[in-house]
């Protein structure tokens, strides 16, 4: 019998560490407060002509509405979460009942703070066009990255304030609470991920292909009806669903560290050391939020560059100032207290007593922090080589369309291809790294792993004010077009920051990824730590050897999980780029139709239906997210009650593995033929109208479901089916080890998740690849040009 250290439910907060978890709680409402002063600030500024309210007021009211009936959807999915969170294992009927609430908690301020990037965003558009319109480039910047702040400052704040309230009033028992936390914001993340992607994409997919290619007319040129629709998605899409997934990261990284923590460190700092590495990363973020400005000769990216960078630096420096300070030298320190509970078998000890190590818990944890940073800060430089306009990739598929299309699409495959391998070796390194730091140990490398998380999210604040800057440009150059109001200058300076927004969008993806990553990888460890404890008190050593062997990659079962999690990431790849295909073809047979029932459109007598492209795209959208979300909850909960522990543990680490390489790929694949896009734009290889030009309209029509539907949507489904298998592990191991053990009833449950996935793969197949009219009339445009 191994002797661990006290049970997390054992360990309460000293007087300091009360103090300390209420000084975070002030600095996440200080977060809050920024947040709240930066949106004053965007309000404030002047919102254009008459004809940019209209279409400002248009894009909002259908952003709105699309949130609201998604809202309404998933309500269905968060009251059945609830309930099944109720009847869950947990050491009590009072931390079940918490569980639950965090629940709602971590997906109601999910929900909000989508809402408030998606509002925002909307009001921002028309204030960037109006400062381009006034030549005012520094202003535009501005307010289009002081509206990524106020969503930043929203995210770190809500964030950090769920965690240190949980800390507070559960104390020992927070981990186990936080797991609802962080189940909440990952499931409406993804949903909102899922549903925002397809909406976007289908209206930008059908404006691209029947307006730029069949009409010859400009992107936003307001006679296409899917205009207002694209620029909608790009809110609920970029804004709403990267505000959403962002921050379920944050949470679902401060959940496994908190786990991992109290099991590493017990009541030496692991209750609130999580707490104060994403504390400072508040403060930082402020800071790099004000210091955003333009020098003279310096374009946007660099101004944005050069604050994310010294965001980063001084978030590493103090970081390593509070490890060195709230965390012991000597692991020897690490030994006091209370010892309680046991794990049955050496099998399952090898995580560890992290007492019977000689390592250096604050030098580990401040080196742990700093790879977490230097690795966000070596992706945003990887990213932007892979995906920039001035670098050297993205510029070779833009010359590929002197070919065609195809060439276009091959080239921009091959870079995803290859910039996949070098971030996944990336964070491969940086995770084997991480387990060098902690002398052999497994749960202090695992618990050196989730604080690299929370340093990489030190620059969460401006990482997420990046990437809400791309949809606001964006939009503002949409509303600029169809207004007309908008000079040749004030274009100019429109597609200058249009094009540093491609690119910071395509770096907070590629951060994005990582953080998942990471996030999991804990989760992961978490599973583990959950297995064993749970091991412990009802299982036998021959069951525990069990365990432990099925856990081995050689093991069949274990094996088989590999090929299942790997598998499932395609399937749910191939299921949202499907959905992307259906919406957008319906997109495409509605504005064909309206240009050939309206004449008028063309010469400007007759406008078009805005408002029925984006029903359809509202439609389909919340229609189609039903199957990938049923896959992410259904297929680990299958797994595990099938297959077992080890087969769940070879599904997560399948899952991880593909899903990192898959998003990567997909991420930049897309970013690559958009930026490939505007370069031509700009007048390389004969400029707009040009068959160069068609060429790369289509391998960014390929490209827009890859990085802003599939892709993007893989981040908060590993860390789904992660807490999912956190969530379910007691349940497994009671019925397949313990005294009320059931194979009928675990095989019941396996083959009822097997079920649900199935008929909504079937229910989803059914329905026509390419919704509308017959092949006869696709091309009735030629008529009408």
């Amino acid at each position: 019998m191994v002797p661990l250290r006290a049970a997390a439910s054992d360990l309460s907060l000293s007087g300091a560490d009360t103090s300390i978890v209420v000084v975070v709680l002030a600095i996440a409402l200080v977060a809050l407060v920024f947040g709240f002063m930066f949106r004053k600030q965007v309000l404030a500024t002047p919102t254009g002509t008459d004809s940019m309210r209209e279409i400002g007021a248009a894009v909002q009211e259908g952003a709105s509405a699309y949130l609201a009936r998604m809202f309404k959807t998933l309500s269905i999915f968060a009251v059945v979460a609830f309930l099944l969170l109720l009847v869950l294992p947990a050491d009590d009927m009072f931390i079940r009942i918490g569980r639950s609430v965090a629940f709602f908690f971590g997906a109601g301020f999910s929900a909000f703070i989508g809402w408030l990037g998606m509002n925002l965003a909307t009001a921002a558009n028309m204030r960037v066009a109006e400062a381009a319109r006034h030549g005012d480039r520094d202003q535009g910047m501005r307010i289009a990255f002081r509206t990524g702040g106020t969503v930043g400052m929203a995210t770190v704040g809500l964030g950090l304030l769920g965690a240190a309230l949980v800390v507070l009033v559960f104390q020992g028992d927070a981990p186990t609470v936080l797991e609802g936390f962080g189940f909440g914001a990952a499931l409406l993340a993804m949903f909102m991920r899922v549903g925002g992607g397809i909406f976007t994409k289908a209206a930008d997919v059908g404006a691209d292909l029947v307006g730029k290619i069949e009409a010859g007319i400009p992107e936003d040129d307001p006679r296409n009806a899917a205009t207002i629709a694209d620029n909608v998605g790009d809110n609920v899409g970029d804004c709403a669903g990267m505000a959403a997934d962002l921050f379920e990261s944050y949470a679902v990284t401060l959940v496994a560290a908190l786990i991992l923590g109290t099991a590493a460190l017990g009541a030496n700092g692991g209750l609130t050391f999580p707490l104060i590495i994403p504390a400072i990363g508040v403060l930082t973020a402020i800071m790099g939020v004000y210091i955003t400005k333009a020098r003279p000769g310096q374009n946007a990216l660099q101004a944005i560059n050069r604050s994310f960078y010294i965001s980063a630096g001084v978030a590493a420096a103090a970081s390593v100032a509070a490890a060195f300070v709230f965390l012991p030298s000597d692991s020897a320190e690490l030994a006091g207290g209370e010892m309680s509970g046991t794990v049955t078998g050496g099998a399952l000890a090898l995580l560890g007593d992290t007492a019977d190590l000689d390592f250096n818990p604050a030098l580990g944890s401040a080196a742990a922090v700093v790879i977490g940073i230097v690795l966000a800060a070596f992706i945003l430089w990887l990213t932007g080589y892979f995906t920039g306009t001035e670098s050297k990739p993205t510029n070779d598929v833009a010359r590929t369309s002197l070919t065609g299309p195809a060439t276009v699409i091959l080239s921009g495959i091959g870079i995803g291809l290859e910039s996949a391998v070098y971030t996944a070796v990336t964070i491969a390194a940086a995770i084997f790294g991480l387990f060098l730091l902690a002398d052999g140990s497994l749960i202090v490398a695992l618990f050196y792993v989730a604080l690299a998380g929370c340093g990489l999210l030190t620059t969460v604040g401006v990482i997420v004010a990046m990437d809400t800057f791309g949809p606001v440009s964006d939009n503002a150059q949409g509303i600029a077009e169809m207004s007309g109001d908008v000079d040749e200058e004030g274009a100019q300076i429109l597609t200058e920051l249009d094009a540093v927004g491609n690119t910071t969008k395509a770096i907070t993806k590629g951060i994005a990824i990582t953080t998942a990553v990471l996030a999991a990888t804990a989760l992961f460890g978490a599973y583990w730590q959950s297995i064993s404890n749970t091991m412990g008190d009802v299982a036998t050593d021959e069951a525990a050897t069990d365990v432990f062997q099925s856990f081995l990659i050689i093991d069949p079962r274990a094996l088989a999980g590999v090929l299942i999690g790997g598998a499932a990431v395609f399937l749910f790849s191939g299921l949202a780029i499907n959905a992307v295909t259906r919406a957008a073809g319906a997109i495409v047979f509605e504005v064909r139709r309206q240009f050939r029932e309206k004449p008028g459109i063309m010469d400007y007598t007759e406008k078009p239906d805005y408002a029925r492209v984006v029903d359809i795209c509202t439609r389909d959208s919340l229609r189609e997210l039903t199957t990938p979300g049923l896959l992410a909850v259904f297929a680990p909960i299958a797994v595990g009650f099938g297959l077992g522990v080890g087969a769940l543990a070879g599904y997560l680490a399948g899952a991880i593995g593909t899903g990192v390489l898959m998003a990567v790929f997909l991420a930049n694949s897309g970013g690559a033929w958009d930026n490939a896009k505007k370069i031509v734009e700009d007048g390389r290889y004969g400029g707009k109208g040009t068959e160069a030009h068609a060429a790369t309209v289509i391998g960014d029509t390929v490209g827009d479901p890859f990085k802003d539907t599939a892709g993007p949507s893989i981040n908060p489904l590993i860390k789904v089916m992660n807490l999912v298998a956190l969530l379910i592990a007691p349940a497994i191991v009671g019925l397949t080890y313990g005294e009320g053990s059931n194979d009928l009833i675990r095989w019941g449950i396996a083959l009822v998740s097997a079920l649900v996935i199935v008929g909504a793969v079937v229910v989803s197949k059914r329905r026509d690849i390419a919704i509308g009219e017959a092949p006869e009339e696709a091309n009735v445009l030629s008529e009408s040009k």
